[in-house]
């Protein structure tokens, strides 16, 4: 690493590090302001970001970007305003513990390019309202959005009353000057949204670190199902910023015994079937032969501009491309995760084999994250649930939406999606600014203290038995 990266990365920390000694000194109220204030500002300027997003990344759709600005900035700031994370946020006479929140320290917030300015926003709110200060660091083929969004976040947090440098960003970003910043011993946590090789080096870098699995997202259609609800709802997700949401619809399972109208559904919406030989010309570009994982070129795109990458044409109206799949594996490159409008789809005869494709394609690289199902049979969805290794199983609703929480249920809206121990995760949770505290536990001494509820002398006789001992200790409460 060279000195010059080192260097950066200390005057980054040390004006970090004086922006949490002075955060940290805030009261709620105070907290409150600010967050109200910055939310406000991404609320305001969602549709030129969500442009600029666009127009630099080249991936997408604009206006899918700014309801992903609505939801970084106004769904976000639903959901935390009313979040304790200020001084005493729990208080229980019956124990005699008070519960304190403590700020964790300056955030490292790793933005991905498909989501940067909305996932800016998000990491910005979250970390404001744990009064943690953070340092933006974007992907480097969204440096300019997402260093606007931070700059219009951090005027509005500095005039209402925000310690300086509690938002920073980089305008120029590399692996070394990451690695410095990840690594560098005044950092409290990477907050890390990004491909696999990032997460893990946020995760080996000796700083606490919350990131995210990969999805490979399988939605199950139960004979049940409402179908054209769930057709109606695939599109909304999958189509959605042309499928650039990581917890997107990537296998559709359908029973064989409603795969025909299914079928007539789909393609009455405007999806397309391809052929044997579409197929396996799609596969050329959609997947990187050297990685066996999607290749960038199609991230974010239109159907109709991957078929017409592959040589192949669709009608002008195609909005997904389905891709009919026999088996799941690494020989089957359209089994796993590709953030485009491009569906794999599978038939099996019966709920059982339908169920067993599912998880074979949550281990083909989604596990931990999120997992779908249509249907109307709630021991069906039950036993689904049961099943999938998922931290979210989505029932009868857009599996993207769904997933990020706040528009069709009650989860914590959030773009860091956490994909427990099978995805290498700290957590299953959709991260918040509940994640972004420790928590002092003050223990008061309670009145007639029971101790071991029995004398020394009682667990010194060697002759009484630990059956004995926990019967007795039970009775005893």
């Amino acid at each position: 690493m060279s000195t010059d990266h080192q260097a950066k990365a200390d005057e980054i920390l040390q004006r970090a590090s004086l922006a949490a000694a002075e955060f940290g000194q805030l009261g709620a109220a105070e907290t409150d302001r600010i967050v109200r204030a910055v939310c406000l500002a991404g609320l305001e300027n969602r549709v030129s970001l969500a442009k600029l997003a666009w127009e630099e990344t080249g991936r997408g759709e604009w206006k899918d970007k700014v309801l992903k600005n609505v939801v970084g900035s106004l769904l976000v700031y639903q959901d935390i305003k009313d979040e304790k994370t200020v001084g005493v946020i729990l208080e229980d006479p019956d124990s005699g513990i008070t519960e304190i929140a403590q700020p964790l320290g300056p955030i490292l917030g790793i933005i991905p390019v498909t989501n940067p300015t909305s996932t800016v926003l998000f990491k910005i709110l979250i970390s404001l309202k744990a009064r943690n200060p953070i340092i933006i660091s974007p992907h480097r083929d969204a440096l300019a959005c997402c260093g606007r969004t931070a700059e219009i976040c951090y005027r509005a947090a500095l005039q209402a009353g925000a310690p300086e440098d509690c938002i920073q960003w980089l305008s120029e970003t590399s692996r070394e000057l990451t690695h410095a910043l990840m690594s560098h011993p005044r950092l409290a946590l990477v907050l890390a949204t990004g491909g696999p090789g990032l997460v893990k080096a946020a995760y080996s870098s000796g700083t606490p670190a919350i990131g995210v699995g990969s999805g490979n997202v399988p939605v199950f259609l139960e004979r049940s199902a409402d179908i054209p609800l769930a057709v109606e709802s695939i599109l909304a997700s999958k189509t959605f910023d042309n499928g650039t949401i990581c917890a997107s619809e990537q296998a559709l399972v359908v029973e064989k015994e409603i795969v025909d109208r299914v079928r007539r559904e789909l393609e009455r919406h405007g999806a397309y079937f391809l052929s044997p030989d579409e197929t396996a010309a799609l596969e050329k570009v959609a997947i990187n032969p050297e990685t066996g994982l999607m290749s960038p070129r199609v991230v974010g795109q239109s159907a109709v501009s991957i078929a017409e990458m592959a040589g192949f044409e669709v009608p002008p109206k195609t909005v997904l491309l389905m891709a009919p799949q026999d088996e799941v594996g690494e020989d089957r490159p359209l089994s796993g995760e590709i953030l485009a409008p491009i569906l794999a789809f599978y038939v099996r005869d019966g709920f059982d084999e339908a169920l067993k494709l599912c998880i074979a394609l949550n281990y083909r690289g989604g596990i931990g994250h999120t997992a779908s199902i249509h249907s109307t049979d709630e021991k069906m969805i039950l036993r689904f649930s049961e099943l999938m290794n998922a931290g979210r199983c989505v029932v009868n609703m857009p599996s993207s939406q769904g997933a990020v929480g706040g528009m069709f249920n009650r989860l914590p809206v959030s773009f860091t999606l956490g994909c427990g121990a099978g995805g290498k995760n700290i957590t299953t949770e959709n991260i918040s600014a509940r994640n972004l505290i420790n928590v002092k536990r003050v223990c008061r001494r309670r009145d007639n203290p029971d101790w071991f509820r029995f004398p020394p002398e009682y667990y010194l006789d060697e002759t009484r038995s630990a059956g004995e001992i926990l019967t007795d200790y039970g009775k005893s409460n």
